[in-house]
């Protein structure tokens, strides 16, 4: 016969304790290592911090240079508190600065650039340690403390229950390349204002701080200019409706700066300008057949003064409505055919010495085009075709390699002539092929290239790519998202923790799901399920 024995709590106490632990080890650091991109240090404990979003409050560091009055932080404090805590629906009151909270987060940096842009050399790097009761989070920058609170947001996780916690952390963490960019196409489909400031959200989620906006190109010319309304008046699928205002410009570029992001504005040109020609007379190249006029029109005409004088009032503009110290020409895919029938254009070859070298007169056009724009202290980015045909390099700053094929070799000759490289190749995100294989752009090394060590610091970056082609608001986030992320982690994080596509899935599967909880409709990456699936139409 058996005996039922009582049970000695004071024996079990231990074990179920150990077990309590061991469960709690496992979620909360799973959570503590969900954080997209990885960050280059990052130690966690299983020591486990309660976080309530009616005690939890934002403040400033004693010795911090920037201190509250500061727009743009406590702009992000509110921001940011409504995605640490998204179930929270209470009147914000907790977020003013208090003496008395069970959690605080501190933040402190060394300069005060409140007011600033970012640029090209801005400081992200950031500093960030949790422990009982506060979080401290130390930057040089604001640039630092946007990246460190995107961070320290991706750090707090929920139990069953609701409830909120965040594991013991210590973080050192810096971007890899200070230039991770996404381009956005608004001249094939137009894409709406909101979509557009949707996409500056979703790229501060992954840390991206450029945004290059490829305004204006062939089908149409919606940037409405100051100077030259006709532009988009003519040139835009519709006058009204299919332009961005300069109050447009204007906030999307402050929206942008809240979140840290550059905003690289792009008109590219000697082609892609069919556009132009129809609000602005003589710009184009006419086209000759048989001896005459056909009608049609080509590239920009580079023959002509007048041309140079237009650029250089219509750059005048754009140079004073975008802050960024960068500029990008363009400079690709030029079909000179037509250059090629015009008579006026051959004689005006034969006079400058060119012959019937074409490249050489795309050469003297780009280079008015950078001069013009140096003048107005841009620097200039141009697509690699330009230093495919340019003899004098030296007028050149950034090439930015397009191309695919060996795009390794071209970074290499391109770094080799002592220019700045950005990566382009193979983040084209809009080309055929399942939205699902995000592998594809993880698995991509931008400095696997034979070169010294002074070339590799020559690539300054990356970005992704999203052409317009067949990408309006309806498709724009789901074919984006989360594979943008995956070139994210690329261009932030330290290669040699993130080579393994297998390790990296279930942070990016977790990642995917805070962005459908934020609002962004990222694309599924396998079968499976979010807790919270995305909820808006």
């Amino acid at each position: 016969m058996k005996v039922m024995r009582a049970v000695n709590t004071k024996q079990c106490a231990p074990i179920i304790y150990a077990l309590l632990q061991l469960i709690i080890f496992y979620a909360g650091l799973n959570a503590v290592k969900g954080v997209w991109p990885l960050p280059h240090a990052l130690t966690s404990s299983v020591e486990q911090y309660p976080l309530n979003p009616q005690t939890f409050a934002f403040d400033y560091g004693k010795h911090s240079a920037t201190q509250q009055g500061c727009s743009l932080l406590d702009a992000a404090f509110r921001r940011y508190f409504l995605l640490i805590f998204p179930d929270y629906t209470a009147e914000n009151g907790q977020l003013e600065v208090a003496a008395n909270n069970s959690f605080s987060l501190y933040i402190s940096t060394d300069h005060n650039d409140c007011e600033n842009y970012p640029n090209d050399d801005s400081s992200e790097r950031y500093n960030l340690s949790v422990s009982a009761g506060q979080a401290s989070l130390n930057a040089a920058t604001v640039w630092g403390i946007l990246r460190g609170l995107e961070t320290f947001s991706q750090l707090v996780y929920q139990d069953d229950l609701g409830s909120y916690f965040v594991n013991e952390t210590f973080i050192e963490d810096f971007p890899r390349f200070q230039f991770r960019g996404v381009l956005l196409d608004t001249s094939r489909h137009y894409l709406p204002v909101h979509a557009i400031l949707k996409t500056l959200d979703a790229m501060s989620y992954s840390k991206f701080n450029v945004f290059h906006w490829h305004i204006v190109d062939d089908p149409s010319f919606p940037y409405q200019s100051r100077s030259f309304p006709e532009l988009s008046k003519k040139g835009a699928f519709h006058p009204a409706t299919h332009i961005y205002t300069q109050s447009d410009v204007r906030r999307v570029i402050s929206y942008a700066r809240m979140r840290g992001i550059r905003v690289l504005p792009e008109f590219d040109s000697p082609g892609h300008t069919g556009s132009w020609g129809k609000g602005q007379s003589h710009l184009l190249t006419p086209c000759y057949k048989g001896g005459a006029p056909s009608g049609t029109f080509g590239p920009v005409n580079p023959a002509l003064q007048s041309t140079y004088q237009f650029m250089a009032s219509f750059f005048k503009e754009v140079t004073s409505v975008f802050p960024d110290s960068y500029i990008h020409l363009g400079g690709d895919e030029v079909d000179f055919s037509c250059w090629r029938s015009n008579p006026h254009v051959r004689a005006f070859m034969q006079k400058m010495g060119f012959g019937g070298d074409f490249p050489k007169l795309e050469a003297f056009y780009i280079e008015n085009i950078v001069n013009i724009t140096s003048a107005n202290n841009k620097t200039s980015i141009v697509w690699q075709d330009v230093f495919d045909y340019h003899e004098r390099r030296s007028a050149l700053s950034v090439v930015e390699v397009w191309k695919h094929g060996c795009y390794l070799c071209k970074v290499r000759q391109v770094t080799k002539a002592g220019l700045r490289v950005i990566l382009a190749s193979p983040w084209y995100l809009d080309l055929p092929g399942p939205t699902h294989n995000w592998a594809r752009y993880y698995t991509v090394w931008p400095l696997a290239f034979p070169g010294s060590e002074k070339q590799k610091r020559l690539v300054i970056g990356g970005e992704v790519c999203m052409w317009g082609e067949y990408v309006d608001a309806t498709n724009l986030f789901p074919k984006l998202w989360p594979r943008a992320s995956a070139a994210a982690e690329r261009l932030w994080s330290d290669e040699k923790q993130t080579s393994s596509v297998e390790k990296a899935f279930p942070r990016l599967e977790d990642f995917r799901c805070k962005l459908l909880r934020r609002g962004i409709q990222a694309g599924p990456l396998n079968v499976g399920h979010c807790k919270h699936e995305y909820q808006s139409v």
